[in-house]
């Protein structure tokens, strides 16, 4: 079986990685002690003098503890401990509903979870089960059928084309739904967004039908760059929106739903049914906060030179003799992106490792997946770490990259 590839629960060969798009961890034994791709990639990265990304979730233990070095910064220490949501968690909430400009918001532990509450009592509210999604959201693809499962909810899916949906889509899909699912941006289709016109048409169209809109807002964040607006305005588009506190703001976890007081109130009562009312959780809202002191003013600037990076990618492919390559989108909408290949998963991944081992410098840092026969993809990151590297870094790393590959080694 090809390495990141794991047997769905269908019985049916899928990709299966992380939400940070590493593959899963796998089972050692005595018999296979030797590193695994995905050990020596993690060694080669940080050992990389460097990246384009320091992701702090891959860091060793004490550096990851270190981040609350900073935790005075941002709330008053000498507070009391939350308990089952108090205190600390309750200033996080206020400081995400007035980011999104949203009468309320409520700390979850996981995304997974925010979502399949947000919409389940928007379900009850509306009085239809039916969830209009994208057949790539990430509920298809990285929960485990769990609105079916778990919270009676029915996905209908509609617009195949790696994008988010048009509003003629909207308009014209066959069967009635209560609410549309709009994931901002659409990650397994390479972090893509809309245009601002085509996404409030959209949005347009569903409240025609008298639908309810959802963002999954894991990355929203990132989103306003592209957009060209505030987050409040970007936000205010939809009825509830989910905000993710690691994916962008390097935080230890956790997530919001946001949205009308009422919703939120009544999302309180399923998280605690749901089992999310944690005992203590003030490292991850700790972090959380220095994730939006410290990242979010800086998540324009990190989009801007994904642009840079994207196209010095593409001049150093094509000065290595690569016959043929894709970086996706052309113009990243946000700072992370795909570049596609025409090599197997395994090969691609391997000459990543080397380069990086054998140069110090790391430019394919994540998990090759196979899209298709001799198809393999990857996803760049671009944080803090890429703004070291100029345009002329990325194409002699890119073109050095591309004669490994083209040479076999």
């Amino acid at each position: 079986m090809i390495a990141g590839m794991t047997d769905t629960a269908d019985g049916t060969s899928g990709t299966t990685t992380d939400h940070d798009g590493t593959e899963p961890e796998t089972e050692e034994t005595e018999e296979t002690a030797a590193p695994t791709p995905r050990e020596r990639r993690i060694a080669a990265w940080r050992n990389a003098s460097r990246v384009l990304a320091r992701l702090g979730f891959l860091a060793p233990l004490r550096e990851r503890l270190a981040l609350l070095e900073a935790a005075g910064d941002v709330h008053d220490l000498g507070e009391t401990a939350d308990v089952y949501g108090n205190g600390v968690v309750e200033a996080l909430e206020r400081r995400v509903a007035g980011l999104l400009g949203t009468e309320a918001a409520a700390f979850f532990p996981t995304g997974t979870m925010a979502q399949q509450v947000a919409l389940r009592c928007w379900a009850g509210r509306t009085g239809d089960p039916a969830v209009a999604l994208h057949p790539l959201s990430h509920p298809e693809v990285h929960e485990r059928n769990a609105f079916s499962q778990v919270s009676g909810l029915r996905p209908v899916r509609f617009a195949d084309e790696p994008r988010l949906p048009t509003a003629e889509e909207v308009r014209a899909f066959e069967e009635p739904f209560g609410a549309l699912m709009l994931e901002l941006p659409l990650r397994d289709a390479g972090f893509v967004l809309p245009t601002w016109d085509e996404l409030t048409e959209v949005v347009d169209a569903a409240r025609e039908r008298d639908a309810v809109v959802h963002f999954d807002g894991a990355r929203l964040w990132e989103c306003t760059e592209h957009f060209g607006r505030p987050l409040e305005e970007i936000a205010g588009l939809a009825d509830s929106v989910y905000v993710s506190f690691y994916k962008s703001l390097d935080a230890f976890g956790g997530a919001a739903l946001a949205g009308p007081a009422s919703l939120i109130e009544e999302a309180r009562t399923w998280r605690h049914r749901y089992g999310g009312a944690v005992f203590q959780q003030f490292p991850t809202a700790l972090s959380a906060l220095i994730g939006l002191d410290r990242e979010l003013p800086r998540l324009p600037e990190y989009v801007r030179h994904a642009r840079v990076v994207a196209a010095a990618l593409r001049e150093g492919l094509e000065a290595g003799g690569l016959p043929w390559f894709r970086v996706h989108p052309e113009v990243p909408h946000t700072h992370d992106f795909q570049v596609w290949l025409p090599y197997e998963a395994e090969f691609a991944a391997e000459t990543a490792i080397r380069a990086g081992e054998e140069t110090g410098a790391m430019l394919f840092a994540n998990h090759w997946g196979p899209k298709g026969p001799g198809l393999t993809a990857t996803e760049v990151y671009v944080r803090a770490a890429a703004l070291e590297w100029t345009a002329g870094d990325v194409r002699t790393a890119a073109a050095d990259f591309a004669r490994r590959l083209t040479d076999g080694v």
